[in-house]
């Protein structure tokens, strides 16, 4: 088949949601097809941008290309779903979550105010009529799933996404907790440096990534005087990011109410145990509680403090939880996603 990819880019930015597009397209090319990725450019401020983006998915034809018809479209995140396709399915990566779970929240730029309310139901009615049109849907999480079908009415089968990182293997069980996400407040690695500051034991912390808290997160751990135990490295490579993720005891990975979270994947394939909190969201579908993880009673430093010292103190445990979570990695892989989507595109 001849199949395209629907991608809403934020320009000059590469995350989880770029990860997930660009590990499908090779996915579907090594399964024998023609794929390409149409990506439009993102834009969700000011608010009238966010519609001007769905107006530009729903105008534009994908139905052929060059005289030759598009078999398939495969639509990812808002707004790409309101793309015309005789033939589309979506795997949502997430919804615009301003306008759902987290609407007149902190965490969204969206209050009560008439003008917000009036956008709220635009969105809705676009995600419900886009997704409406869809053959099949299926979400990365039953987290993402549930959140659809309580907002929307509409049911997606849950397919939990492959990673793309080449060369995970858990080669050593050094004594140190690795972090990497975007440092922003949801991802909350705020909470990992006050427990470690918590503990009567030096307890080396690696942190990756970057983002609009990095700043206040290197001040805050000069105030708990633990700069000195606590490392931030910035963005790094993936040779990196593969060689962290082999070498340490386990990883921290604790954001709010997660869609679904690729590095618990990435972790578990290093045959890493994480430890995290109860209200991630999809990271819970996989981290077990003293099965391939450890999972705090409460999202709250004295909660997370003892765990971080259980997996430093045992690494013979942190083994265990580790490799318990690497036989459930081993059972995402790309050629079962690309098989299903594909199967339920002919149903």
């Amino acid at each position: 088949m001849r199949i395209a990819i629907c991608a809403a880019q934020v320009p000059f930015a590469y995350g989880g949601a770029e990860i997930h597009v660009d590990g499908l397209q090779q996915a579907v090319r090594n399964a024998g097809h023609e794929v390409e990725v149409i990506a439009l450019p993102y834009k969700w401020y000011p608010q009238t941008e966010l519609m001007k983006s769905a107006l530009a998915w729903r105008m534009i034809d994908i139905t052929e290309a060059n005289g030759s018809p598009i078999d398939l479209a495969i639509c990812t995140k808002f707004p790409t779903w309101a793309v015309r396709h005789p033939r589309k399915i979506a795997w949502i990566i997430h919804q615009y979550r301003q306008a759902y779970d987290w609407f007149g929240t902190e965490w969204s730029d969206l209050t009560g105010s008439p003008d917000d309310l009036a956008l709220r139901r635009r969105i809705q009615h676009i995600d419900a009529r886009g997704l409406g049109e869809c053959k099949a849907r299926f979400a990365n999480s039953r987290n993402t799933a549930n959140r659809l079908r309580h907002f929307n009415g509409l049911d997606a089968e849950p397919l939990h996404v492959p990673i793309n990182l080449r060369g995970l293997e858990p080669r050593a069980r050094d004594p140190f907790i690795f972090s990497i996400s975007r440092l922003d407040r949801a991802k909350r690695v705020d909470l990992l440096i006050r427990a470690v500051a918590a503990l009567n034991d030096r307890t080396r912390v690696v942190i990756a990534g970057d983002g609009p808290e990095r700043v206040a997160l290197e001040q805050l751990a000069r105030d708990l005087g633990v700069a000195d135990t606590v490392t931030f490295l910035g963005r790094i490579s993936d040779e990196s990011v593969v060689e962290y993720y082999n070498t340490c005891r386990a990883v921290y990975y604790g954001p709010i109410d997660e869609d679904f979270g690729l590095a618990t994947v990435e972790a578990f394939t290093a045959g890493k145990p994480v430890v995290t909190l109860p209200d991630s969201g999809g990271v819970l579908e996989l981290v077990r509680h003293e099965e391939t993880g450890m999972i705090a009673e409460a999202p709250e430093p004295d909660a997370i403090a003892p765990l971080i010292e259980s997996v430093i103190r045992d690494p013979a445990r942190a083994e265990s939880l580790g490799m318990a979570g690497k036989r459930l990695a081993d059972e995402i892989t790309w050629d079962r996603a690309v098989e299903r989507l594909l199967g339920a595109a002919h149903a």
